[in-house]
């Protein structure tokens, strides 16, 4: 303004008029300050324009033609109309989250070429018409999150070629059209969740060849089908979390997938899906957190050669077999805080010395000889600044790993070898078709695991079924007893210190329905008085009779409707011969037929 009022005032000549223009002119040139809208807040350094939580139902006058950013979010617009930012066109970035919009009109952002964001997020959109995102050609992040939308129609985001991330969370969505993501050929993040899908849309995302990560939450499907997530070879990002009711992964629902990190958290998955996970090869992330899983077996993972990090946080897991993970020579940290652990033993690892990080915190340790690895290697190992501490021997519960001597050995971390109570050789004499049952009781440090060998050198352990049971005590019961159960059975107790072993001699006895003895090799065995008293027989010939009577009843009714069915029944048949010794030319005549009557 000043330098405009030194040029008015050193050129007389100048008339009024050219004074104004020249005025004029200079406000021009500061345009962005002046022609501010009065609720808004713009920046000439930055061209932006703060309209936010104004109370706004449109879009106020006024704002610089210049702007690079528009923030219009936390007002109360309704629906956005045709061409009603096109005076905008050099918009970078726009900001309509938190709005009460339902309709956006096919043309609103045909103008807005340069536009890079857009955020619709907390809107009231149900659904998305087809144009609506026309004209948006370098746009690069959409933001549609927490709306109401229901369906995802076809060729929704078709003029979104060059976009990259997609947040499409917190939906009623109930389906979306197999050609709806149809024109994102560079989109490389999406999100769906809280959405009320009942199958993965396999078709529709196999239309993003270039997605690199893909974030599906609180979803509720129990089962992901095979080939669920077929077409996407640059996946490299996949999360499945929050759904409360996934239990089973077909065995080949994840192939074709060439990820690298995989996160299932927060499920209902009972065991570690071991078939789904052997076609990914190049997994080196993964992440089944929040899951009753109670089991890591041995061998099951070897096909991840490239595994670096196995997390399996607040689960319900009880054992970590020998070599779950052998063959894994990358495996660099595993985190089972928050389990029910109560040893890991060295045997789990392919080799111990690869291992950096180590995760124990918050389960039920028992230190012994089988955790002495741990103590032996607790200076270089990294517990995340979360120590594990003992949970029994008494002596030492509540301490941590770290509080223990370093020169001396802790006498807490050593094993005693099994020992079974009764080692006297038995005999047990039984009958064919009852339950028998053997006891094998053990000691020692820790608690030893019960096996049994059957005379046919089959191992028995508690997840044997069948007529074969161990239970948890260690007893073995066989059930219904068959005379080829007949021989030497061993208990076996094992613990990290030893083991130790017991053997016996079961003779099943031929079953018999008279009184007698019989003879089993040296002995003589009773079979005792018939097993059925004479109410028991009456009862059963009683009720064999009654079956047999409506057997023959039904049989008899049966036939009789199927001999209605064919008409009125001839009491009498007229049955013509050929005399015995007649030529060829034998003509029919009344005195070669007779009449018999059916009864």
């Amino acid at each position: 303004m000043m330098v405009v009022g030194e040029i008015f005032r050193s050129n007389s000549r100048w008339t009024s008029w050219q004074s104004i223009l020249l005025i004029i002119l200079g406000m021009l040139n500061l345009g962005f300050i002046w022609g501010c809208p009065s609720k808004c807040e713009c920046s000439t350094k930055n061209k932006t324009a703060i309209c936010k939580q104004k109370r706004l139902m449109g879009l106020p006058d006024g704002i610089p033609k210049d702007t690079l950013i528009l923030d219009l979010s936390k007002n109360r617009l309704k629906s956005l109309s045709q061409n009603v930012f096109a005076g905008l066109q050099q918009l970078q970035e726009l900001e309509l989250s938190e709005n009460i919009i339902s309709y956006i009109e096919p043309g609103t952002f045909t103008y807005l070429t340069d536009l890079w964001t857009l955020k619709l997020r907390s809107n009231k959109m149900k659904i998305i018409p087809a144009g609506a995102f026309e004209g948006l050609l370098n746009l690069k992040f959409l933001d549609i999150s927490q709306n109401e939308i229901v369906v995802f129609l076809d060729h929704t985001f078709k003029d979104l070629t060059n976009l990259r991330t997609l947040e499409a969370g917190d939906n009623d969505l109930v389906f979306i059209s197999n050609q709806a993501f149809a024109g994102l050929h560079n989109l490389q993040w999406l999100t769906m969740e809280k959405c009320n899908l009942t199958n993965i849309p396999t078709q529709a995302l196999s239309q993003l060849y270039s997605l690199v990560v893909l974030k599906l939450r609180k979803i509720n499907i129990s089962l992901i089908q095979d080939f669920a997530f077929k077409g996407l070879y640059s996946l490299k990002v996949l999360r499945l979390d929050q759904w409360s009711s996934l239990d089973t992964f077909a065995p080949n629902s994840l192939y074709g997938l060439n990820l690298t990190s995989l996160f299932i958290t927060n499920c209902n998955l009972s065991s570690v899906p071991y078939r789904p996970l052997k076609h990914l090869v190049y997994l080196m992330y993964l992440d089944l957190s929040y899951n009753p899983i109670t089991m890591i077996y041995g061998n099951m993972l070897s096909d991840l050669l490239r595994l670096r990090e196995f997390h399996l946080v607040g689960g319900k897991l009880v054992t970590v077999s020998f070599n779950a993970f052998r063959g894994l020579t990358y495996f660099r940290l595993l985190n089972v805080s928050d389990n029910f652990l109560t040893t890991l033993e060295e045997g789990a690892f392919h080799s111990v010395g690869n291992l950096e990080t180590l995760r124990l915190d918050g389960n039920p340790l028992s230190c012994d000889c089988r955790l002495l690895w741990i103590i032996r290697r607790r200076r270089r190992l990294n517990f995340d600044g979360k120590q594990p501490s003992c949970n029994s021997p008494a002596n030492v519960q509540g301490k941590m790993f770290k509080d223990f001597a370093d020169i001396v050995l802790p006498p807490q971390f050593t094993c005693q070898k099994p020992r079974i109570r009764n080692k006297t050789y038995r005999q047990v004499t039984t009958r064919e078709g009852e339950t028998v049952t053997f006891s094998c009781i053990a000691d020692g440090n820790p608690v030893p695991e019960i096996f049994w060998m059957s005379p046919k050198k089959t191992l028995l352990s508690a997840t044997s079924s069948g007529r074969f049971w161990v239970l948890r005590d260690g007893t073995l019961q066989i059930r219904y007893a068959q005379i080829q159960d007949s021989g030497m059975y061993l208990c076996i107790a094992n613990n990290a210190g030893g083991n130790d072993s017991a053997q016996v001699l079961l003779k099943v006895a031929d079953f018999s329905l008279y009184y007698g003895n019989r003879t089993f090799g040296n002995g003589t065995y009773s079979l005792g008085p018939f097993p059925f008293d004479a109410k028991t027989l009456i009862i059963a010939i009683c009720m064999g009779f009654v079956s047999f009577s409506a057997s023959v009843f039904l049989c008899f009714i049966f036939i009789f409707c199927w001999s209605r069915g064919k008409g009125k029944i001839k009491h009498s048949v007229n049955i013509q011969y050929v005399p015995h010794g007649t030529n060829m030319y034998y003509e029919e005549t009344e005195d070669n037929k007779f009449t018999m009557k059916l009864i």
